[in-house]
């Protein structure tokens, strides 16, 4: 018996487009002769359309990412919540028909961002009883809120830079005691991010106090809810994680480094995604074996601590002095073919495609919520 996959892209969040690209990547080399494939396009606003399944569709073209187009086949979720033993059953309306799309075996939400990293998605397969790959509502909740990730992680004894939390309604209201804090408590430069955006979207680097309220402003218009926090010096290293096979402890990757030449002041969404900058990535990292296993520990410490699943990437600093401290969680970490959670993995022996079989599996054998 085949397994039917149904990948789900695009979506509601300001990476879209990105989420779209990545899904390319997964169709260019899912194995076809496992696995029959299902491409489902979340449009923008939110409805879920049957799309091409054709890799060549969903590129980079001229710098542009790709669009999931509105007019298309409308796919309409299962009637029944849950019938034992049996996948749940997809339909999709064509010229006002509905007819049967396919039995789901399994969900791979290629969804970054809000609306399908957050736990939302992830809960909605929960109710549908569909498997997925990728962690469960509240550790995908808590990894996307970059506030709940750094407070658990504090809580487990795993350093993170210092900051604060700022919601958007506190600033307008007492914005003049939240900067006599930051400049009493804090020194320059910061980071200002969106708490629950990613690929950078929305951050900004202050290197003068003039310049935060242009640098909230930006935030804010992603997320009501914003970190400040010290810049810390130190190199940029990435761990990707995967679940353990058959209740065994994660695995990890040998850690990798992003280089920022000086034409850039940090790792931005241009820079990720479109070529801006100079950027240089190590597999692995050019950090003494010592570190190397500190980042590893750091990332599996951490896997453990979000109750995640099947896969991540931890996002590190480690300092001149040694010390390792954790940046960010990906629960959904960058995936074409190029992007360093595959390229981690493929330099420890499992190539892109097995990479996608050994995720597929995991989501096979997983048990969702309680009865």
């Amino acid at each position: 018996m085949r397994t039917t996959v149904a990948l789900l892209f695009g979506g509601r969040s300001g990476e879209h487009g990105i989420s779209c690209v990545t899904a390319g990547g997964i169709l260019a080399a899912i194995d076809r002769d496992r696995y029959d494939v299902i491409a489902i396009g979340i449009t923008r606003e939110g409805r879920w359309l049957l799309v091409s399944d054709d890799a060549s569709d969903w590129t980079l073209v001229d710098g542009r990412t790709p669009e999931i187009d509105p007019q298309g086949p409308e796919v309409l979720l299962p009637e029944q919540r849950y019938r034992p033993g049996r996948p749940a059953a997809l339909r999709v309306v064509r010229e006002g028909r509905i007819e049967q799309l396919a039995e789901i075996d399994v969900a791979f939400p290629l969804l970054h961002g809000s609306y399908g990293e957050d736990g939302t998605v992830q809960g909605m397969l929960e109710m549908l009883d569909i498997p997925y790959v990728g962690s469960g509502v509240l550790a995908s909740a808590a990894s996307m809120d970059k506030a709940a990730t750094k407070q658990m992680l504090r809580a487990a004894g795993i350093g993170t830079a210092p900051g604060i939390v700022l919601h958007e309604d506190l600033w307008a209201r007492e914005g003049r005691r939240v900067q006599a804090h930051l400049y009493q408590n804090h020194p320059l430069p910061w980071f200002v991010k969106p708490a629950r955006a990613g690929s950078s979207l929305g951050v900004t680097r202050v290197n003068d106090p003039a310049e935060l309220d242009l640098a909230l402003k930006n935030a804010f218009a992603e997320d009501p809810k914003v970190l400040i926090e010290e810049a810390v010096v130190g190199r940029e290293i990435e761990c990707g994680v995967l679940q353990g096979i058959d209740g065994r402890e994660c695995r990890t990757t040998v850690p990798g480094e992003v280089k920022v030449g000086d034409d850039l002041e940090f790792y931005d969404y241009e820079a990720k995604y479109f070529g801006k900058g100079t950027v240089s990535i190590d597999v692995p990292a050019d950090l003494p074996d010592a570190q190397l296993e500190a980042v590893r520990e750091v990332a599996a410490r951490a896997f453990e601590v979000l109750g995640l699943e099947g896969l991540a990437r931890v996002d590190v600093f480690v300092t001149e002095d040694g010390q390792v401290l954790a940046n960010e969680v990906n629960t959904m970490p960058g995936f074409t073919p190029y992007s360093m959670f595959p390229v981690l993995w493929a330099h420890m022996g499992l190539p892109y495609s097995e990479l996608i079989t050994d995720l597929v599996e995991q989501a096979r054998r997983r048990r969702l919520g309680p009865r």
